[in-house]
């Protein structure tokens, strides 16, 4: 329990006998005891006024930097906020920044600034790790306030600590999908419909809630033809058409390549390392090229895909970096030579695991291997704790001096399973605690991931991994066998029949 119950009869006595709140936070433009230091374990803490349920706001020991915290909790069903209004701001975007912890339903708000008011929900937290939160608005009328806010049932808690209102906007350049089985299942009769049931393209679905930006997969020479660089073209031109980023995803296989497989192309079978260099760099550039020459510049190249365990196996393997770092820098040249704006990405998985993270982008700039972004994977009932992830966020950015991407993420709305294909991840124990796999629980999933990554001042964005993946038959999983299934019809953001899930509103921000 992050807020004891020892405390809480101690609170509820004290604001019993001396009311409900304090006065409104003076006029300043900076928050008053924005560490909540001035006079720990008290229901009314300095600067800052309390509404609602009497007693489930407080401070008490256990703060983030300090000895204190701000905490919500209540043994019956509550609602309270804990707020402080700043005058004497600057007009223009301002952010709030607060480190949170919740076990409940819980957000901070930045309201009567001049415009709606602006919320982002605390992410359930698993472990001791805090979670850094922001939210931007706009002010035009020289004051705003700052609004901590619970409404729990029985026993939910929230800790709020080290608030910050700076100028300046947070935001994501990149909150995109990866649809690179689109135009497969399309072909196979796949549709896709708006919340309200019209039909329409998935691709202009996604861009009308708030989608930015495309990932698109490259592979060398698929059995099925989907994913060439033909059919890349093909998808880019729609793409562009709409208006959105453009990042493409060289695999450098004929098939799915990721830490568990890096299966060099057919063609490539007999190169060795300098083969497999020139092929990477002919390969490259021969597909940026042609998109350049079509009017569709990538905006982002990834040289390889989840390359935790190296690519082009056994040459480019991390058992011989040395010549995995040749491979990957021959990529980045080719991006480099075709397109010097177009940025150089280089992704791994387990985006949470921090000491692996660093461990291989040590040995790739050890070894001066050019790149831009840094991209990973996070996948919550696999690679860790939402905590986790930020914290790898906040270190890598700081210790490579590089913008971050979580390149992957995806959750699901259902363990049912919409074909014959055993669904990729099918144990309901691994789910992340305060998720269910409900359309509401995959919602808020994807909306703290953004979050997460919305507070780190690198922070590129996030791409949803294959939001368009509907299980039709004919749009499997295996290049070399059409009559596999899909395998991720639980973690699309649309249901079985086509129409879009609610998490598809996250991509507005």
């Amino acid at each position: 329990m992050n807020s004891p119950r020892r405390l809480l009869a101690v609170v509820t006595a004290l604001v019993l006998a001396t009311g409900l709140s304090p006065a409104t936070a003076s006029a300043a433009a900076t928050p008053t005891n924005a560490g909540f230091e001035a006079d720990g374990g008290t229901a009314t803490p300095a600067g800052w006024t309390t509404g609602g349920t009497l007693g489930a706001s407080f401070t008490e020991a256990g703060g983030r930097s300090g000895s204190y915290r701000l905490s919500h909790y209540s043994a019956s069903a509550y609602e309270v906020e804990t707020r402080q209004t700043l005058t004497g701001v600057s007009n223009g975007w301002h952010t709030l920044r607060v480190w949170v912890r919740s076990g409940g339903t819980s957000h901070i708000a930045l309201r009567d600034c001049g415009g709606a008011e602006q919320r982002a929900s605390l992410p359930i937290s698993a472990g001791a790790l805090w979670i850094d939160l922001v939210v931007s608005a706009q002010v035009t009328t020289g004051r705003c306030t700052i609004a901590l806010v619970s409404r729990g049932k029985a026993g939910t808690w929230a800790n709020f600590d080290d608030v910050r209102f700076t100028a300046g906007r947070a935001s994501l350049a990149i909150r995109g999908g990866d649809v690179s089985s689109l135009k497969k299942g399309e072909d196979h009769g796949a549709v896709y419909r708006t919340a309200s049931g019209a039909r329409q393209d998935a691709l202009a679905i996604l861009k009308a809630n708030g989608a930015t930006y495309v990932r698109l997969k490259v592979w060398v020479n698929p059995a099925d033809g989907y994913n060439d660089r033909d059919d890349v073209l093909a998808m880019a031109r729609r793409v562009k058409a709409l208006g959105l980023g453009l990042l493409i995803d060289f695999h450098y296989s004929d098939t799915w390549a990721d830490p568990g497989k890096q299966h060099k192309p057919a063609a490539w079978a007999s190169y060795d390392v300098a083969g497999l260099s020139k092929a990477v760099y002919d390969h490259t550039f021969d597909v940026l090229n042609a998109l350049k020459a079509q009017g569709t510049t990538a905006d982002m190249a990834q040289v390889g895909n989840e390359t935790n365990s190296g690519m082009l196996w056994p040459e480019g393997s991390i058992d011989n970096w040395d010549q995995l770092a040749r491979l990957l820098t021959s990529g980045a040249g080719a991006v480099k030579a075709v397109s010097p704006s177009t940025r150089v990405v280089l992704h791994v998985a387990n985006g949470a695991r921090g000491a692996d993270v660093r461990w291989w982008f040590d040995n790739a700039v050890s070894r001066g291997v050019p790149f831009d972004v840094i991209a990973l994977s996070y996948y919550g009932y696999w690679h860790g704790t939402l905590g986790e992830l930020q914290r790898t966020l906040f270190d890598v950015t700081a210790r490579y001096g590089r913008d971050v991407l979580v390149a992957e993420t995806a959750y699901p709305f259902t363990m049912a399973d919409a074909d014959f294909e055993r669904n990729a991840f099918s144990d309901p124990s691994l789910l992340v605690p305060g998720y269910p796999a409900t359309s509401e629980g995959q919602l808020a999933n994807f909306r703290d991931v953004l979050a997460v990554v919305r507070a780190v001042p690198r922070g590129l964005g996030v791409v949803y991994w294959e939001p368009t993946w509907t299980a039709v038959p004919g749009n499997g999983w295996d290049p070399d066998n059409p009559n596999s299934g899909d395998g991720w019809d639980n973690q699309a953001l649309f249901d079985w029949s086509g129409t879009a899930l609610p998490a598809i509103t996250a991509f507005a921000g």
